[in-house]
């Protein structure tokens, strides 16, 4: 290549390269105003936790008076308790902007709104993420198993990413909704019903000590849910509040 092509290059690969750290810094900065919410009003994190660890406690004494193993009562366990725990934290997630009148500011900052869409992505992520871990070390005390299994806490990582990818999605459509508390879960639940199925078959594959080859194809599932609806959510994200 010669040196005036090289010239021609190089400008375009450190604008790309300059685009995409500037967009990244966006998403992190919205991210960060997430965190710095949490942690001044602890309004997601705390209830979503103590949500949980009731759940679970509640969970593991009712079966425990009819179910003779753990093992057949704790991946369904598990999954329900992530999935209506998420939707406590997704509520939140464009709620909380309604509620303190900031959303017109949000979505007037100068930056493009997917960068929005992934900042609150990441937000939701660590919350539910953090959530899971206590649910599954208050599992692994109440039904004696092991809950931190590698293909387990794989299956967690892509089933509440995809899961907090659709939410967030379904929480930008109903924010603005008085039964968003109500119509969040009427409309997120069934199409989660893929991720449920695929998470609580992988538990019970790690927790019966299965190999990756049986398991292979409800990575697949995982992995591909997760695709589809990032890309569609990434797509659709800018039309939801196009007259905002």
């Amino acid at each position: 290549m010669s040196s005036d092509a090289n010239w021609r290059v190089q400008p375009v690969t450190m604008r790309l390269g300059g685009g995409l750290a500037a967009y990244l810094r966006k998403v992190g900065a919205v991210c960060a105003k997430d965190l710095r919410a949490e942690v001044r009003g602890r309004e997601v994190l705390s209830t979503m936790t103590a949500f949980s660890v009731l759940a679970v406690l509640i969970f593991g004494i009712g079966f425990d008076l009819r179910v003779p193993q753990s093992e057949m009562i704790a991946p369904g366990v598990l999954w329900v308790v992530i999935l209506f725990a998420g939707v406590l934290g997704l509520n939140r997630s464009f709620g909380a902007e309604v509620d303190r009148g900031t959303l017109p500011a949000l979505l007037l900052a100068p930056v493009d709104r997917s960068a929005i869409y992934f900042g609150k992505v990441l937000a939701n992520l660590l919350f539910t993420l953090a959530t899971t871990l206590v649910i599954l070390a208050v599992m692994f005390f109440i039904f004696d198993l092991n809950t931190f299994h590698l293909y387990n806490l794989l299956a967690v990582l892509l089933g509440v990413l995809g899961y907090v990818s659709v939410g967030t999605i379904f929480a930008a459509l109903t924010a603005n909704s008085r039964a968003r508390e109500t119509m969040l879960p009427i409309l997120l639940l069934p199409v989660m019903a893929p991720v449920f199925v695929a998470g609580v078959a992988l538990t019970a594959g790690a927790i019966d000590g299965k190999d990756l080859a049986d398991l292979r194809q409800w990575f697949g599932i995982l992995a591909v849910f997760d695709l589809i609806f990032i890309v569609v959510a990434y797509l659709l994200f800018d039309l939801i509040w196009e007259d905002a």
